[in-house]
């Protein structure tokens, strides 16, 4: 069994899993952090940015000007973002069998694996998973096509050149793999190849293994996987929360009994407390609009948005912000709101119970309905005639290069009582704000990351008891930032086999036992012998017959009859004789009792020497080696028939046949 890693982001994973004749990726997720060393993509032409000097290196040998500018001291690529994609040489994508997504973060890249390497597979993923992912897909085109770059830039990716770039530059990684956003026809085609499944619905891959998903209680429909044969167990772990909000609650039970656990997805804040930072998210932004001034959320479409919106529902009324209008501004807005209300089945008990009321499960509806909450595809159109100041807007894209977010840093930047609230911890929010340097806007990080920290991976670990844990090798040694924390850190008995972005892995565990069927017509015909009280053994002659990763014993085909001949022969020929088939030997030849039956038979000569598997027995007279091994006996005996037929009699006295 093995295992390829082709994304070093345990947060964005992407591995490849060698079991049982089937290959399985395991998620495929877009490491979108590349983006940051890139300039901002404004929605209006913005003065500021296209005055920003461009870079030369100290000594005036490298002149990038069109390609690089400088931004308060940091330096950011001059053209469309680009992505870094899990890595495509590790191995032929095209023999992957099935692409299992554990949640629509984890499935960014999709359209990358299935439109461009000859992937012919499917894709294995619940029905929310799919909808919300094609929704980030979707508004991450949006993004990128309205505003497109007419210059691209290719020079600074030359390695001699990225080798004198200044920092983080000159250590990002695999640049001349970056690739820029696809379309929305990829987009099409790679979702098409996904097949739908529910919680704990069993599919077999080729008859070789089941694969099934299990709730892993992080965002909607988002699941862990459990393959497994008849003999080994894998648990996939990734994206996993024990918290109580708006997902089914997590199943753990079904994880017990794993040979191996592949655990990736913890959170990136293990210092953070989800509820301390709703309660710090709201209070900054009450004091905010009661100065007067506006607040600026950026966030995905979907996921932590539907808790912050139902902690503001609650929060609305005692903070005096009835008054206050909250405007979610995404190309999918509309939907994705929508979606959340009626995929029911997929959401907590409590959120369930409501629809049978009915209610809509979440708050928001009736945050719709009083008009307290507008959404807009975009700022252009309705949004810029209904706009009133202070408010409060969320909007995309957390890494503020793209989307509307992009506009409002703009606007509301240079003005100290408007405030910015980080609350997506996948980008370090002093590298989102860098090329809006110098920022007179506050600016509050209350990053909200609801997914297992340590503390509760160790418990889990204990519960579920896995043989082996495989994990990132970031897990197993603590944050460079607070490397005293041996607590921020996976300690376990055996320690984790940890691995890293190309790392290909012999997982630490061997295929001991395969299941055979037998017909029933050839088990009846079985005669077992007990060779000890309660165990009996039978012989069986049989063709086994290998199909689609079953393998069946049959009975042996009896020969055809001979046709009789037109011409008369002298001789009638003889049907071939079947012999019958040798008995098997069982049991241990015990060497003290061997020793008194042979000096009974006249042999008394003989000298006993230890070996590794068991003993020799010289018989020095007559020049007769015996070896008794553990599996089997050898006797070497030249030119002296009698003799070696008397000691298979005795040897053989001292074994059952069958």
């Amino acid at each position: 069994m093995k295992l390829y890693c082709l994304s070093g982001h345990p947060t964005l994973p992407c591995n490849v899993l060698k079991f049982k004749s089937t290959t399985i990726m395991l998620d495929c997720g877009l490491d979108t952090t590349s983006v940051l060393n890139f300039l901002p993509l404004p929605l209006v032409h913005s003065p500021r940015l296209s005055k920003l000097p461009g870079w030369i290196s100290k000594d005036g040998t490298v002149n990038l000007e069109k390609e690089l500018k400088e931004c308060a001291g940091r330096v950011f690529v001059d053209s469309q973002p680009e992505f870094c994609l899990p890595e495509r040489e590790l191995l032929d994508l095209s023999t992957i069998d099935v692409i299992l997504i554990s949640n629509y973060h984890c499935m960014m890249a999709l359209p990358y694996i299935t439109e461009h390497t000859g992937f012919t597979g499917t894709v294995y993923a619940t029905e929310p998973t799919l909808q919300i992912g094609r929704l980030l897909m979707e508004e991450l085109v949006n993004f990128m096509e309205r505003v497109p770059k007419s210059q691209s830039a290719t020079c600074w990716k030359n390695k001699e050149i990225q080798r004198l770039l200044p920092c983080p530059l000159k250590d990002a990684v695999e640049v001349w793999t970056w690739k820029r956003s696809y379309s929305m026809q990829e987009v099409n085609s790679a979702l098409s190849k996904v097949q739908l499944v529910g919680y704990s619905q069993k599919v077999e891959l080729f008859g070789a293994v089941q694969i099934s998903p299990l709730s892993s209680g992080y965002s909607l429909g988002s699941s862990n996987w459990i393959i497994q044969s008849h003999h080994e167990k894998v648990s996939y772990v990734s994206g996993s929360s024990l918290l109580t909000t708006h997902p089914q609650p997590m199943d753990q039970s079904s994880l017990k009994n794993s040979d191996v656990l592949i655990l990736t997805g913890l959170t990136q804040m293990p210092t953070a407390n989800p509820d301390g930072m709703l309660g710090e998210f709201c209070n900054n932004l009450a004091m905010t609009i009661r100065a007067g001034g506006n607040v600026l959320v950026p966030c995905y479409s979907s996921g932590v948005i539907y808790d912050l919106l139902e902690c503001l529902y609650q929060f609305i009324d005692s903070a005096n912000l009835g008054t206050t209008p909250f405007y979610f501004i995404s190309p999918v807005a509309n939907s994705s709101l929508e979606f959340s209300q009626i995929f029911a089945e997929w959401l907590c008990h409590n959120k369930q119970s409501k629809v049978y009321l009915p209610e809509p499960p979440f708050p928001h509806a009736e945050l719709i309905q009083t008009n307290k909450l507008k959404h807009y595809p975009s700022i252009h159109g309705d949004f810029s005639s209904e706009f009133r100041q202070p408010c409060v807007v969320f909007t995309g894209h957390p890494s503020l290069r793209f989307g509307d977010v992009v506009h409002f840093m703009e606007l509301w930047g240079k003005s100290s009582i408007n405030t910015i609230i980080f609350t997506e911890p996948d980008f370090s929010y002093l590298d989102a704000l860098a090329p809006y340097q110098p920022l007179a806007m506050k600016c509050v990080y209350c990053p909200i990351d609801t997914r297992l920290n340590f503390h509760q991976v160790a418990k889990l670990l204990k519960e579920v008891q896995p043989l082996h844990v495989v994990c990132p090798e970031q897990y197993t040694q603590p944050p460079p930032s607070q490397s005293h924390r041996s607590d921020l850190m996976l300690e376990l008995q055996p320690p984790p086999v940890p691995y890293r972005r190309c790392s290909v892995l012999n997982l630490p565990f061997r295929r001991r036992y395969e299941r055979v069927y037998i017909l029933p017509e050839l088990a009846n015909s079985l005669v077992p012998s007990e060779i000890k009280p309660g165990i009996s053994v039978a012989t069986v002659s049989a063709v086994l017959h290998s199909k689609d990763n079953k393998h069946t014993l049959q009975s042996v085909p009896k020969p055809p009859p001979v046709p009789p001949s037109k011409k008369r022969k002298r001789v009638m020929e003889e049907p071939p004789v079947v012999q019958a088939p040798k008995p098997l030997l069982s049991g241990a030849v015990p060497l003290e009792a061997f020793l008194a039956t042979l000096q009974k038979h006249g042999i008394t000569e003989v000298k006993v020497e230890e070996t590794v598997d068991g003993h020799i027995l010289h018989l020095q007279a007559d020049d007769t080696l015996i070896q008794l091994e553990e599996d089997g006996t050898h006797i070497v005996c030249d030119n002296n028939e009698p003799l070696r037929t008397t000691l298979r009699d005795l040897v053989l006295r001292f074994l059952q046949k069958l």
